[in-house]
C-alpha cells in the first residue's frame, strides 16, 4: 500500500517493479498541475497544487515510477562514481571566474564559426549546469555552460559548431550530422571525449 503522510514526508511501501523509494517532500503551491523532481542529492519532490488530495499524488507517483527509478538510479550511479573516483567541487567563486572567461571567449568563437556553418545567431547566454554543455532555441538564441572553459580549445569550437548547426538542423537527425561534419570533420571524436572527460568536469559543478 502507498501511503503519504500529510506533513509532506511521504513514504511508499513500494513493490518490486517500483522506484526504492522511502521519502518525498510535497510542496503546495497556487500551480495548476502535479510536477515530479529528483534532486541531485536523491531527494524526491512533488510539486502539486493545493486542492490536490494525498491519493491523487500517490497515484501520480505510481504513474511515474519508471522515470522515477530511472533518475533515482543514475543519482545513486552518480554518488558511487563520487565515492570511487571523487572530484574537487568548484566554489561559486571558481564558477564566477569561469563564466567571466566564457564570456570573453565564447562569442569570438561564435562569431568566427558562424559564416563557416552560414548561420546567423541571436543572443549568447553563459550558464552553469550540470547536464547541458549548450543550446540552441528556436530563435536563435545561444547558451553555453561556462565549464566548456575546463575543456580543451577543440571541445569548446565543437559544442558552438554543434549548437550553431541547430539553426539549420533543430534535431539530430542525419542532415544535422552532416553540417557538423563540414566544419569538424572528426566531431566524433570531440563527443567521445566529452562522454568520458566531460562527465568529470560536469562533478565538479556544486549545487
Amino acid at each position: 500500500m502507498n501511503t503519504i503522510n500529510p506533513r509532506g514526508n511521504s513514504s511508499l511501501n513500494t513493490s518490486s517493479s517500483d522506484p526504492d523509494l522511502s521519502a518525498i517532500r510535497i510542496i503546495r503551491s497556487s500551480r495548476r498541475t502535479l510536477s515530479l523532481q529528483v534532486k541531485n542529492d536523491g531527494q524526491v519532490i512533488v510539486r502539486a497544487p493545493r486542492h490536490v488530495t494525498l491519493q491523487e499524488i500517490a497515484a501520480f507517483v505510481r504513474k511515474n515510477s519508471a522515470w522515477l527509478h530511472k533518475h533515482l538510479e543514475k543519482v545513486r550511479k552518480e554518488k558511487e562514481l563520487n565515492a570511487a573516483s571523487p572530484v574537487q567541487p568548484l566554489t561559486m567563486d571558481d564558477i564566477q571566474k569561469l563564466a567571466d572567461e566564457a564570456l570573453r571567449v565564447i562569442p569570438g568563437r561564435v562569431a568566427h564559426f558562424a559564416p563557416l556553418v552560414g548561420v546567423t545567431y541571436g543572443r549568447i547566454t553563459v550558464r552553469n549546469q550540470r547536464t547541458r554543455w549548450g543550446s540552441c532555441s528556436s530563435k536563435g538564441n545561444l547558451n553555453f555552460n561556462c565549464l566548456l572553459m575546463l575543456a580543451p580549445p577543440d571541445i569548446l569550437d565543437y559544442v558552438v559548431v554543434h549548437e550553431l548547426c541547430h539553426r539549420k538542423e533543430m534535431n539530430h537527425s542525419p542532415k544535422f550530422w552532416a553540417e557538423v561534419a563540414k566544419v569538424i570533420p572528426d566531431y566524433k571524436e570531440r563527443q567521445k571525449w566529452l562522454r568520458t572527460e566531460g562527465s568529470n568536469i560536469m562533478r565538479r559543478m556544486t549545487g
